[in-house]
């Protein structure tokens, strides 16, 4: 049996191979076993029978890997194994001094940087390679591979900072595909990130640069400790050069697909037109869909799919077609795999649904959500000088 981390039989595209969407992959990441415990915290009170696998565990990932391997999806799809990444390569997003925290942390055996984020035995392998396979991915992209890239990574990154770690994260998997984007030509990156929380680690690795705009789309969460200061607010805009290219996008819990595709296009879209970036990357996860343990968005697979609509269509006007996908959060066993399934079906840009929603519907009120919105693109007019008049 071939493992994960190789291709799968060849079969015929029904839209031509330059229109696949190319998955980088390797089973490696699944090493990574953040323990049990209530929920995230990885403590046992001692009373109870049945502990919780840590919610940022291997199984959402397999899932994920066997529904684009064996669903309807898989015709569109190429697949491509990923590698570790170089101790040299950390250092572009990375401080040394904390790269060398995270080695000293491997060579203990375990250790809890902070508050749920737990490097076990294992979990360094499978960090080295989720950044060096977000990495793979970005330069198909560079080097003119293929268009449609989707880095399908674990743990996740948008969290972790230049100096620490942070909410499941150790190294920031998205940030450095920019920084290798920008290195290799590319003068303005911009990074979508849809996770239900706010994406601040690489918002701060980019909080004093103006040629990479990132924009955070997220539950109202605010700060939830010493390391996540970043509260995700409208006004932590950048600082210095980068004053204006951070754009945070809190949404209220429940928004919905109908808020959140209200949100793209009312706050993103424009945002992304008057950037004009020459390469885009999306950060998605699903734990913004319904009854995700770790989120209260309700997005379902309708949301999802738009979401990819809008970004290729973004990607088509910018970055002659080309779009980074980086894998986050999404902590529903089935649901997230489901979410994703239907986000790539946006990003292919197919004609239907292949998969019919096991949900099918959830209720929302994307009321409340449009006054937000409204809220946040009248801060943006007034304090984000190339905004101005969106």
């Amino acid at each position: 049996m071939a493992s994960d981390s190789s291709p799968p039989p060849s079969e015929a595209s029904p839209r031509g191979q330059g229109d696949k969407l190319a998955v980088f992959w390797h089973e490696g990441m699944l090493a990574h076993d953040a323990g049990r415990g209530v929920f995230d915290s990885g403590r046992d009170p001692g009373f109870l029978d049945v502990l919780d696998q840590h919610p940022e565990n291997a199984d959402r990932v397999r899932n994920m890997v066997s529904i684009l391997r064996r669903g309807p999806i898989a015709p569109f799809l190429s697949w491509h194994s990923g590698r570790p990444a170089h101790a040299s390569e950390l250092l572009s997003f990375h401080s040394p001094e904390y790269i060398e925290e995270l080695v000293q942390a491997n060579a203990t055996g375990a250790k809890k940087l902070c508050e749920g984020t737990f490097l076990n035995p294992g979990s360094w392998g499978a960090a080295l390679l989720a950044a060096g396979t977000t990495l793979s991915a970005v330069k198909h992209i560079l080097d003119g591979h293929g268009n449609l890239a989707y880095a399908l990574v674990r743990p996740p990154g948008h969290h972790a900072q230049p100096d620490r770690a942070d909410g499941y994260c150790f190294l920031n998997n998205a940030g450095l595909a920019v920084h290798l984007a920008l290195d290799s030509g590319r003068s303005k990156v911009a990074v979508v990130d849809i996770d239900v929380h706010y994406g601040n680690g690489t918002a701060e690795g980019f909080y004093r640069a103006d040629n990479v705009l990132t924009i955070s789309l997220h539950m109202m969460h605010g700060s939830w400790g010493p390391s996540h200061p970043q509260s995700g607010s409208v006004d932590e805009i950048g600082e210095g050069q980068g004053l204006g290219y951070n754009l945070n996008v809190p949404l209220p819990n429940g928004s919905g697909d109908d808020g959140y595709e209200y949100a793209m296009n009312e706050l993103v879209v424009p945002a992304i037109d008057k950037f004009q970036p020459q390469l885009l990357v999306l950060v998605v996860g699903q734990d913004s869909s319904a009854f995700d343990p770790n989120g209260r968005q309700c997005l379902t697979m309708e949301g999802y799919r738009k979401i990819g609509q809008i970004m290729r269509s973004m990607a088509n006007r910018h970055g002659n077609g080309q779009l980074l996908i980086v894998q986050e959060g999404g902590y529903h066993i089935s649901y997230s795999a489901y979410c994703l399934h239907a986000t790539l079906e946006g990003v292919l840009d197919l004609e239907a649904p292949l998969l019919d929603d096991p949900i099918a519907y959830y209720p929302e009120d994307e009321r409340y959500t449009m006054k937000v919105v409204a809220m946040i693109k009248n801060s943006w007019k007034e304090s984000v000088p190339f905004l101005k008049d969106i």
